[in-house]
């Protein structure tokens, strides 16, 4: 945390681009005085002679807080205690209250949004104006609120989403020094090996992104991400049936001994159960697909590797999750007949005793193969059919047109819609 303030502080007044196209960012006048109090925290002692730092102390005492799952009220008494034993008036610095920390980490970059959704996940109330101050779902018309004789004091929503932003965190990594100069590793960093694959910037699938967008692979700068995203029980009790999907993105750019430490895992949602959002988790995607949008046409940020600013974008180049949370983020079914994405309506199944089994498979080997002509082995059949063929992105385009209008959501009355 201190690592990360000196190297900011170091390069706070940047110099301007030598070599950028388009409009300049706006110049700021006047001292940042959220940045000069964290500034000031960073360096702050706890008290005269500790080796420790307030920011430092801050942080330390937040992670016991979360560890052992001390309450907002219980950890507000023990900050109250220690202000009275040790008073500001002795040169003591310790936080007032959870707030005031939690305040503190927002200003860092680590807040994050609560956004409310319909309790039956068709809609986020979230966006305009109008979505803001809907009391009603519009789709369900179910009640935004829980029952006021169950809750006391101000009203509160039956769902909430927790997002936490994505683009002050990438602004981050550029604004320190020593992850700086390894966001740009990927770009002379590959494999000298033919055929050997280190680190996904060998694979075909990068190769290929940098081909069909040249003018966002031409800046080695440019974020690469993936996307993963699968449910969980938060309480730790398989009994209890509750899901939470934690949804997370992690940046491709930096060597395979960074990119995939659990510091470069970054938590962007947080979408509550108690039931999985299956198909209807696109309805919650939308602030980081709006987010990944305007990433793409890129934001102003400070590299402090060359002390210089520059567009950063971001591109989503994949998703990482097993068969079952796949269907959910893709949109196709992973059961039926039709189960594998790549085989489309070319998927070998067939139904045995009301189960639909996937065989066939030999359909993939050469032509001529032993293996197709024998049938014993394989529920008495020979194989003759070539291998399902390749679907181009026109294909696939045309078979999105022909699907029908789909509600989401999981209101009784919308569930029964085909």
């Amino acid at each position: 945390m201190d690592a990360f303030f000196e190297d900011i502080s170091a390069n706070n007044v940047p110099t301007p681009p030598t070599q950028t196209t388009g409009p300049q960012p706006a110049q700021t006048t006047g001292p940042n005085n959220e940045f000069e109090e964290l500034l000031s925290r960073s360096t702050q002692k706890l008290y005269p002679g500790c080796d420790m730092t307030t920011l430092e102390f801050t942080t330390e005492i937040s992670h016991i807080k979360a560890l052992h799952k001390i309450t907002d009220a219980g950890f507000n008494k023990i900050l109250a205690l220690l202000q009275k034993a040790c008073s500001p008036s002795k040169g003591y610095n310790f936080p007032s209250s959870y707030y005031e920390i939690k305040k503190t980490y927002k200003k860092i970059g680590l807040g994050y949004e609560s956004i409310h959704a319909c309790i039956n996940d068709c809609f986020l109330f979230w966006g305009s104006e109008d979505n803001l101050k809907m009391p009603n779902c519009p789709i369900c018309k179910a009640s935004r609120w829980k029952d006021p004789k169950k809750t006391k004091g101000k009203k509160v929503a039956n769902k909430v989403v927790r997002y936490f932003p994505l683009t002050p965190r990438l602004q981050r990594m550029f604004n320190t020094k020593h992850i700086a100069k390894w966001m740009t590793w990927h770009a002379t960093g590959q494999s000298k090996e033919n055929g050997k694959m280190n680190h996904p910037c060998d694979g075909k699938a990068w190769k290929y992104f940098d081909m069909m967008k040249p003018e966002f692979s031409g800046d080695p700068r440019n974020v690469r991400l993936g996307l993963a995203a699968d449910g969980f029980n938060p309480f730790g009790m398989m009994s209890q049936n509750y899901s939470m999907w934690p949804v997370i993105l992690t940046t491709y750019n930096t060597p395979p001994s960074m990119c995939m430490k659990e510091t470069s895992l970054m938590l962007t949602m947080l979408i509550p159960g108690p039931k999985s959002p299956a198909k209807d988790i696109d309805v919650y995607l939308q602030p980081l697909i709006k987010e990944i949008q305007e990433l793409w046409k890129g934001v102003w940020t400070k590299d402090s590797a060359t002390n210089t600013l520059f567009q950063m974008k971001a591109a989503v180049l994949w998703t990482i999750n097993h068969f079952s949370a796949r269907s959910s983020l893709s949109g196709w079914s992973g059961q039926g007949y039709y189960a594998c994405p790549t085989c489309n309506e070319g998927t070998p199944s067939m139904a045995v005793k009301s189960k639909i089994v996937y065989v066939g498979h030999r359909r993939f080997l050469r032509t001529k193969h032993p293996l197709r002509s024998k049938f014993k082995e394989f529920y008495g059949n020979p194989e003759s059919k070539p291998k399902p063929r390749n679907f181009t992105e026109m294909d696939i385009q045309l078979q999105i047109s022909k699907v029908f209008k789909c509600f989401p959501g999981k209101h009784p009355d919308i569930a029964k819609k085909p």
